[in-house]
C-alpha cells in the first residue's frame, strides 16, 4: 500500500474505514500503565519517595514517560485514581488548594434575598492538591506536571504546605458553622472540612516532572527524592515498542533500523520523544504502512526535532 490510505487531494467524497487508532490514541484514554517500562534506578527512587513521604521530582526531556510512572504506581498500590495538576505560567498555589465562587455566592444571595440559604458549600471545591491532603486510609497519588513551567515563586509556596501537610480555607476558618462537606476535585464526593483546615494523615505520593528548563531553590530541592531520566538505548526501546504494539516478524528488521537510527539521532544531540518513535513505528508496521519512497518520507515526518518546531 502507498501512503494514500484515507485522504487522496482529489475533493471527492468517499467512505473509507480509518482503520484501529494507535492505543495510546484510543478514546475514552485508558491507563497505560502495563505497559510502562520504568529506567534504570527509577524504581529504587519511587520506593525512597513512598518510604520518606516524599515527594518525587523527574526530569528528562519531552516524551520520556515522566508523567507515566504515576500511573503504574497507583495501579500497583491501589491509590486509586490519579489527580492531576498541569501547571502553567498561571498557575498559583491557591488554584490547586481550592477555589471559592464568592461571586456566585453573592449572585445567589441577591436572588434567594433575606430569607434565603447562606450556605457557602456549593460554592466551594477542593483544587487537586487539596483534594490529595484530605485524610484517608490510602494515601492519594498526585501528578504536578510541568512544575518548571510555573512562575519563579510557586517552588517556595508549595514548601510550606509539603512540610506541614496541611492548609487553611479562610473562607470556612471564618464561618458560622464548624463543619463544612466541600466537594473534592476528581468527583461529586463531599469531605467535612472541621474549622476551615484539611489536614492529611496519609501523606500523598506526589510526583513532580521537569524538562529541566530552569532550576529550583536549594529548600525545595531538599525536599525532593530527585530522578533524571537516563538517555534511552536500544535495547530499553525495544522493550517500550514491544510493550506498546505487536510486530509481525516480517517487519522486525525495519522496526530495529528505525530504533537504531533514532538512537543516533539522540546521541547526535536531535531533541526527540519516544513517543515519536512509537508513532513511526506504528505507522511502519500498521494496516496503513507505507511501501517504497514513501515510507521514510513519512518517517521523516513524524521525526522531526522538537527543538526545530
Amino acid at each position: 500500500m502507498t501512503w494514500s490510505p484515507y485522504y487522496v487531494g482529489d475533493g471527492k467524497p468517499r467512505n473509507v474505514d480509518l482503520g484501529d487508532p494507535p492505543p495510546w490514541r484510543s478514546f475514552p484514554r485508558k491507563p497505560r500503565h502495563e505497559q510502562f517500562q520504568p529506567s534504570e534506578g527509577l524504581v529504587e527512587a519511587v520506593n525512597a519517595a513512598l518510604a520518606l513521604r516524599r515527594p518525587l521530582l523527574v526530569t528528562g526531556a519531552p516524551g520520556s514517560g515522566k508523567s507515566t510512572v504515576i500511573e503504574q504506581v497507583a495501579a500497583e498500590l491501589r491509590l486509586g485514581e490519579v489527580l492531576r495538576w498541569h501547571i502553567t505560567s498561571r498557575s498559583t498555589l491557591l488554584d490547586a488548594l481550592y477555589r471559592y465562587d464568592a461571586l456566585g455566592r453573592i449572585h445567589a444571595q441577591r436572588l434567594e434575598g433575606a430569607a434565603g440559604s447562606d450556605d457557602i458549600a456549593p460554592f466551594l471545591q477542593l483544587g487537586p492538591l487539596g483534594t490529595a491532603l484530605l485524610p484517608a486510609k490510602r494515601p492519594r497519588a498526585l501528578l504536578v506536571d510541568e512544575i518548571d513551567k510555573s512562575d519563579l515563586d510557586l517552588p517556595s509556596d508549595l514548601l510550606e504546605v509539603l512540610e506541614r501537610g496541611e492548609f487553611e480555607i479562610p473562607e470556612l476558618a471564618r464561618y458560622r458553622h464548624d463543619v463544612v462537606h466541600v466537594r473534592e476535585w476528581d468527583s461529586e464526593s463531599q469531605h467535612p472540612v472541621v474549622k476551615g483546615r484539611v489536614r492529611c494523615d496519609s501523606f500523598p505520593f506526589i510526583v513532580m516532572t521537569s524538562n529541566g528548563e530552569r532550576d529550583f531553590p536549594a529548600a525545595f530541592l531538599r525536599r525532593c527524592i530527585r530522578y533524571t531520566m537516563p538517555m534511552p538505548t536500544a535495547e530499553s526501546l525495544r522493550r517500550v515498542v514491544a510493550a506498546h504494539l505487536q510486530i509481525d516478524e516480517e517487519r522486525s528488521d525495519a522496526v530495529d533500523a528505525l530504533v537504531e537510527g533514532f538512537v543516533e539521532r539522540l546521541a547526535a544531540g536531535q531533541s526527540l520523544a519516544v513517543d515519536q518513535l512509537l508513532n513511526a513505528v506504528h505507522l511502519l508496521t500498521g494496516a496503513a504502512a507505507t511501501d517504497g519512497e514513501a515510507t521514510q518520507d513519512v518517517i521523516e515526518l513524524i521525526l522531526s526535532e522538537l527543538s526545530g518546531a
